[in-house]
Order: C-alpha cells, then structure tokens, then sequence
C-alpha cells in the first residue's frame, strides 16, 4: 500500500492540530492498515522527526496484539519538513538499506528489502522506491518534476539495476505525456524502465475517463485537505517488468491495483457523496475521507518458482514460455523423443503472424520467436503435433 498522508505532523498554514490533528489521523489510519493488512507500506508527507513516525508505529500499526511492523531511517538529504517512509512486516521481510537521492525538494528513498523464507532456490529481493515529486501544474514545475525522476533514472541506470523494483508515491502528475512520466516509463535502458500494471495511460486530470483511478481530492472543499473532488490521478505504484512477469521470483497479481474506496462514480465529487460508495465497508470509507485529501494505492504481488511461466503439455513433451512477452517469445521443450510440432501465432481474427516446424531431437530445446515488431495486444500460440492440434494459449504482448 501506498499513501500520501497529508501533512502527518505539520502545523502549517491551514494544516493545524484543529484541522489536521496527528492523533485523530492515526486512528483513521489503523482502521485503514486493519482493513488493508499491507505487508508493505510506503508513505509521503510525515514529519522529518521521527517522533510521528513512531507515533504511526505504535498506534496505528502495531496494535491488537501485532508487533511485526518495522520502519526504516531516511536520512532526508534534502533538509524537507515532509519526507517519505516505508513500515513493513519484519516477520516476512527484512530491511536491507536504504539509499536517498536528493533533489530540489524533497529525497527520492530506495528501500532495499529481502524476502524471509521466500519458499524459492534463490534469495528474493525487492527494491522499493518512493518518491514525492514537486506539486504544481506550471511548466517550471513539471521541469522540476521531470529532473527529480531523471534523477532516479539516472541513479538506476549508473548501478546496473535490475530485479524486482517498485516506483510508488505522490507524482503530482497531470498527464502521462509528462517529461517525469516518460523519463520513467521510456528510459532508453529498458532493463530499468517502470511499467504501470493496470495500463491506464492518458491524460488524467478532470478526466471522466479515468473516474476509476483518480486519487485526489477525497474533498470538493475544506481547511487542509485540497479541494475539487476526485479528478486527479496523482498516486501510483508502478513496477519493474520482472514483477509484471514474474521473472524474477515475484509477480504482480492481475486485478488486485485499486485506489481503496474508488468506486468510479464520484468524479469531482467527495468520496462520500452519493450514490453511496460500497467498495470498502463504511467505517474504512469514513476513515479515508478524514484521514487525507488522497487515496491509497493498493496492490498484491505473490512469491514464488515459476511464477511467469505457463505450460503446454503433450502425450510426449512438454512446452514451457514466458507470458507476457516484451520483445520475443521464448519456448522451451522437455521430450524424450524425436518429435516435430507446428507452432503458429495469430491475432483474435485469425491472421497469421508466424509459422514454423520445430524439430526437437530428444532433449531440452530452447526456441525464440521474434515478435519484437508485433504491435502489442492479444494473440493466440497454438501448438500442434502433425496433424493434431494440442493446445492454444492467449499470449498478451506488451
């Protein structure tokens, strides 16, 4: 989960401990952790002391007989007044580093975490990144945008990056067609690139469209929390493609990526107006609503061997590919006998796009089908020994 927590701690300006008390926050808070249970939990906007980050720790989360929560340190480079933070479940993850790139405003954190126990052959990292990008809807801020994620890009680019990476945070970002956004999403090292897992790209801002992703303004009005109603999609949790394929020991769950308590219904309105809002129980619906002008990012990612793999099975072999596919398919066959399979990909009307006979003499076979140029969408692979068809498979090609 990820969650801008509005000024947690501040007393500035309109934020103040009448319209924007640290403890009555908390509580909304712990009845939103309760409802969410998130392994992991990555924040922006809490005071640099970390008396209210331990505030959240013993309040929020380590409550009703839990005691697993942990936090890291951010160092704060940049000398902000709201950093960022990651509380996660020490019983399933342990805390590695934690590497901060300072910009302009406010620090850019890389959490460095380990999976306990992950159940795998190898050991399983995940590299949590966090940022606060600069709000503002000027062209000088959007330039300023753009470095901060140039920053990061760069940083990743230079260390060789790879593996299980999340980008989440506030991005304050009105269109992807954004500099910040295309720095993430296009880096020329496309090894370190950004994907969003539920591909809703466009332009978000006061966008019916987008109603169902939008994640601030909780508020038409009101003190500290910005107003306007929901018509801005700011927060985000994108991934790395090893997590969107599961290539690397950990894959993003399809259909789990929602901004808690955003039923699509309430563009430019406040959460809680009508028609009555079901996605959360009401007290959780309550808790949003006061607790920050932004919803929370939620998603889950599973563990495991295998996890981007998918089978064919024949009478006498067996097909192994990756799914989804960047650039080419690749296939791997385990037989124990000479065969020879036709293999074809076509689009959901039928036209063809590839095909072979591979011959595979006995062993384990590995074969790539380029698909690089193949527009992305959905195509079929269907395999077929001779004159009998064994099987189909959807391929989705991103």
């Amino acid at each position: 989960m990820h969650y801008n927590l509005l000024m947690f701690g501040n007393n500035t300006g309109d934020c103040n401990q009448s319209t924007n008390n640290y403890i009555s926050k908390t509580g909304y808070l712990k009845t939103i952790v309760d409802y969410v249970k998130p392994d992991i939990l990555t924040v922006n906007e809490i005071n640099e002391s970390y008396l209210y980050h331990d505030y959240i720790l013993n309040y929020a989360l380590n409550v009703n007989g839990i005691e697993y929560y942990e936090r890291a340190n951010p160092p704060n480079h940049s000398s902000s007044y709201i950093i960022n933070q990651i509380f996660y479940n020490s019983d399933k993850l342990t805390l590695n580093s934690n590497v901060a790139i300072e910009t302009n405003y406010r620090d850019i954190d890389i959490f460095k975490l380990k999976v306990n126990d992950p159940g795998t052959s190898n050991q399983v990292d995940l590299n949590c990144c966090v940022a606060h990008l600069k709000a503002g809807n000027t062209e000088e801020e959007a330039v300023e945008r753009a470095n901060e994620t140039s920053k990061l890009m760069n940083y990743l680019n230079n260390s060789s990056a790879t593996g299980n990476y999340t980008m989440s945070g506030d991005f304050n970002l009105y269109t992807a067609s954004e500099q910040a956004f295309q720095n993430l999403l296009f880096h020329p090292n496309n090894s370190i690139r950004f994907y969003d897992p539920i591909n809703m790209i466009g332009s978000w801002n006061n966008n019916e469209f987008f109603a169902s992703v939008h994640t601030q303004s909780t508020h038409t009005n009101g003190d500290c929390f910005s107003g306007g109603g929901l018509d801005d999609r700011f927060d985000f949790i994108l991934t790395s493609d090893e997590i969107i394929n599961g290539t690397n020991y950990m894959k993003f769950v399809p259909g789990t990526y929602k901004a808690l308590g955003q039923d699509g219904q309430h563009f430019n309105d406040r959460l809680t107006d009508n028609p009555q809002n079901n996605t959360v129980p009401e007290d959780v619906l309550n808790a949003l609503y006061n607790m920050s002008d932004h919803l929370p990012i939620v998603m889950k990612v599973i563990v495991g061997e295998n996890l981007g793999l998918q089978n064919i099975l024949g009478k006498d072999f067996l097909l192994t590919l990756q799914n989804p596919v960047q650039d080419d398919i690749n296939l791997t066959i385990i037989t124990n006998k000479q065969i020879d399979l036709i293999i074809r990909v076509s689009n959901l009307q039928g036209k063809m796009f590839y095909s072979t006979t591979l011959s595979v003499d006995g062993m384990n076979s590995s074969y790539k089908i380029p698909f690089e140029k193949i527009p992305a969408g959905l195509y079929l692979l269907t395999v077929s020994e001779g004159q009998n068809q064994i099987n189909t498979l959807k391929i989705v090609k991103q």
